[in-house]
């Protein structure tokens, strides 16, 4: 009996090993710690459906997704450390970790146009932002040193026409003159919700070369394990192709779970304004694929900001900026 014993406790010590074996690369995942810069809706569906497909674990990744709010900066977050990649809003936010000497990277650019709009009340028949001038325009504290610089040298509009934007509807609502900022694929949706018949003007639309929604990670993360980014990478632009051009319930029922908030309809309402735009996939992604970062673009977004005087005209841009990781014509429609 001990015989027949010793060889059911080696054959199951076996069967354990081999298990432990064949189990090992999910045990080896590399953990990730990534910040949004809002909270969980369909204009980060591309990092959940990587998540919820298994995409990041393809590529041997644990990545923790963490939701931002108007009380979290996963900037500071990220320099201290405390995550591994963040989203940098727009090339300002890349642009300002170069001004104030802060050795964070963007390697990816998910947006490629900004999705920020100027939203007129169709009654005015304002056709474009020419027809703005003199019009009361609602925008935010950090808009000022953002496209609205562009805006006012592109079409002429003045300081005096900026009321405070409060992130709230009633002021736009109540006054048929009022224009207010917003996203185009959220406040507009919002405020026919709420009744409002409006036209919608997409800032980049009139040239302005801001991309949304870069991916940051640590100059030293770059230098100590570049595989590990290139994999990030990759797995993101592959969850925002299955996301946009395949099925994206996965990645829905996710954002769902970790915001309540949202929507069967709010999340249909992003992804259809996503492709509408082109904010993802029009410009450079269609020749490069889907991340693309063009330098000329940074240095002439650099250009407007440095000569509003936001940052040194001498400043080096590039070091906030690693080319190395897209460009690569990964996610790209066929037939097109």
């Amino acid at each position: 009996m001990r015989g027949a014993a010793a060889r059911i406790a080696v054959t199951v010590a076996v069967t354990l090993l081999i298990a432990m074996a064949a189990s090992g690369p999910a045990s080896a995942l590399d953990k990730i710690r990534f910040g949004i810069d809002w909270k969980a809706e369909a204009e980060y569906g591309g990092y959940y459906q990587a998540k919820a497909t298994g995409l990041y674990a393809k590529h041997g990744l644990d990545v923790e997704i963490r939701q931002g709010g108007p009380q979290v900066n996963h900037p500071q977050l990220l320099a201290a450390g405390v995550l591994d990649f963040a989203i940098s809003s727009n090339t300002s936010v890349a642009l300002n970790f170069v001004a104030h000497d802060i050795p964070m990277v963007t390697v990816a650019a998910f947006f490629q146009k900004d999705p920020a709009v100027l939203i007129s009340h169709a009654e005015a028949h304002i056709k474009g932002f020419a027809d703005m001038k003199g019009k009361p325009i609602l925008i935010s504290s950090d808009t000022r040193e953002g496209w609205w610089l562009f805006l006012k040298a592109k079409f002429g509009l003045k300081d005096s026409q900026i009321r405070p934007y409060t992130f709230q509807m009633a002021p736009f609502l109540a006054d048929k003159s009022a224009i207010q900022q917003g996203y185009v694929t959220s406040e507009p949706y919002t405020l026919e919700k709420a009744g409002a018949k409006v036209d919608v003007h997409l800032i980049a639309d009139a040239g302005w070369p801001s991309y949304g929604n870069l991916v940051t990670t640590s100059a030293r993360l770059i230098k100590q394990n570049p595989d590990l980014v290139q994999r990030f990478v990759d797995a993101t632009i592959e969850g925002w192709y299955s996301y946009l051009y395949g099925d994206p319930s996965p990645a829905n029922a996710l954002i769902k779970k970790e915001n309540p908030e949202m929507t069967d309809d709010l999340i249909a309402n992003g992804i259809a304004k996503m492709k509408q735009y082109g904010i993802v996939d029009s410009g450079d992604a269609r020749k490069d694929g889907i991340g693309a970062l063009n330098p000329a673009r940074i240095a002439a977004f650099f250009k407007i900001m440095a000569d509003a005087g936001i940052y040194p005209k001498d400043m080096d841009w590039r070091k906030g900026f690693d080319f190395g990781f897209v460009n690569k014509k990964l996610g790209m429609r066929t037939g097109k």
